[in-house]
């Protein structure tokens, strides 16, 4: 085993790019036979819809005050406690899928979604709204982890970067569509922002529908062929305490590292309505403009620097990002005028093209017999020590106060703050991609390390060698 010294020396040698020959990204669509492009379309729609549920809150926002009585501020803790049980989802939803099969649970998963975003449309009291949006936050943190992996396990090893990068757009095209919808309702209808969440819960049926068409992915059938029988709910749990004693450390890296990244796409995204709006003077109209343009640049990003990063390594596509990122960041946020639909375009573009890297980087550094826990259970940590990234930017921003407008409501300024925390996170990003592990082109059904089948407290042995391999 590399000592910590050795192996923080050999960071650098493997930031180098990667040798492969550049393939034309049609081809690599080409690879894909019908059911591997079914199952990728499957966890792009859950992806997107899922960003689409989320952002139906941040959107509403200015709505939410004359409803609940409480202030922009305030209802920021609805978004909070979403983003903070979402782990919960990751750990629950992750761990049953590995052990029973992507199926199931993802249906389950999406019958929660519905019935917790339908009654969202429903609530009549702060309180009410608050728990029913922590309740969404477990539903949603089931989805990444089952969507990426149904998505991406399957696919030729080739074209695994484009298509993270493609599936990670899923993000921002929900997006897209939550501004869409928003403006189609807004003052449409006599019941305010509730018919965006009354239509919200209705598209997931078609999830569902389309999930009982698929059968397990390739992936996970030939993992099952080495796996124990026993079907029970306790061997399901000791399996997740056995991934997460072996595979803790794992665990924390990965979860650190993308607490940095869901910084910067929330930072930049979640509050920036609001600076249109009172900082700028934009109508709703021009801000959801500026809004789509900047998605549009998510989603090209996402798209572009996965299949990059299929030539030049995870690691090093993600540090190049960034830094692209935080140079654009002042731009961003202090930028009017027409230059503003630029400055959205392309901070977005590397925001999600950061992020489009993702989820290939993660589910080839998981474990294959926990692919789907330690993929969705990382990511939903990395949110949970964000959660507090847009009560960190309201608070701070009350030192930035606006002229007063007449209304007799006080608002303020966020550019400071946004800049600020997003810059220090990119920051943060780069260190932590440049120290990590990259296993870029691992196999997706087992290798030496694959303990599926071990009974907490013993020790894996190769099933290639027979040699029992110790932790540390």
């Amino acid at each position: 085993m590399l000592s910590t010294r050795a192996y923080l020396q050999n960071r650098l040698k493997t930031l180098q790019p990667a040798k492969d020959p550049i393939v034309n990204p049609l081809k690599l669509l080409a690879l894909l036979n019908k059911r591997q492009w079914a199952c990728w379309l499957l966890g792009f729609f859950a992806w997107s819809w899922d960003a689409f549920d989320f952002h139906s809150v941040t959107l509403s926002y200015p709505d939410f005050p004359a409803t609940f009585n409480k202030t922009e501020q305030q209802m920021t803790y609805a978004v909070t406690f979403a983003l903070m049980t979402r782990p919960i989802g990751g750990i629950i939803f992750g761990g049953l899928a590995d052990r029973y099969g992507r199926k199931w649970p993802f249906i389950a998963d999406c019958c929660l979604l519905i019935v917790f975003v339908l009654a969202t449309g429903f609530t009549q009291t702060f309180a009410q709204f608050v728990t029913v949006r922590a309740l969404f936050g477990v539903a949603m943190g089931g989805i990444y982890g089952n969507a990426a992996a149904t998505a991406l396990e399957d696919c030729p090893e080739a074209a695994r970067g484009l298509f993270s990068g493609l599936y990670q757009a899923g993000y921002p095209f929900g997006y897209i569509l939550a501004s869409i919808f928003y403006r189609a309702f807004k003052n449409h209808t006599k019941y305010g922002w509730r018919p965006l969440f009354w239509f919200g819960a209705c598209p997931p049926i078609l999830l569902i529908i389309f999930r009982l068409c698929l059968s397990e992915t390739d992936a996970f059938q030939s993992r099952r062929a080495f796996r124990s029988q026993r079907q029970n709910i306790k061997v399901a749990a000791s399996e997740v305490s056995l991934a997460m004693k072996n595979h803790w450390f794992l665990l924390l890296y990965l979860s650190f590292m993308l607490a940095g990244m869901a910084y910067c796409s929330h930072n930049t995204q979640d509050i920036y309505p609001t600076v249109l709006k009172f900082t700028y003077g934009y109508s709703v109209s021009h801000a959801t403009l500026v809004q789509v343009i900047g998605s549009l640049g998510g989603m090209i990003g996402s798209s572009l620097t996965g299949y990059c990063s299929q030539f030049f390594g995870r690691r090093l596509s993600i540090i190049a990002t960034c830094f692209l990122g935080g140079a654009l960041i002042y731009p961003y946020g202090f930028t009017s005028g027409h230059g503003v639909y630029a400055t959205a375009f392309f901070e977005q573009f590397c925001v999600q093209g950061v992020w489009g890297i993702v989820p290939i980087h993660l589910i080839e550094l998981s474990p294959p017999a926990f692919r789907t826990f330690v993929v969705g259970t990382s990511y939903q940590l990395g949110v949970l020590i964000a959660s507090p990234c847009n009560t960190i930017i309201e608070t701070l921003g009350l030192r930035y106060p606006l002229p007063s407008d007449g209304s007799g409501t006080q608002h303020y300024d966020y550019r400071i703050p946004i800049c600020a925390l997003t810059g220090a996170m990119f920051a943060y990003v780069i260190v932590m991609a440049a120290i990590g592990p990259e296993k870029r082109g691992r196999g997706m059904t087992e290798d030496e390390s694959d303990d599926s089948d071990i009974e907490p407290g013993e020790l894996p042995v190769s099933r290639t060698t027979g040699i029992t391999h110790r932790r540390f």
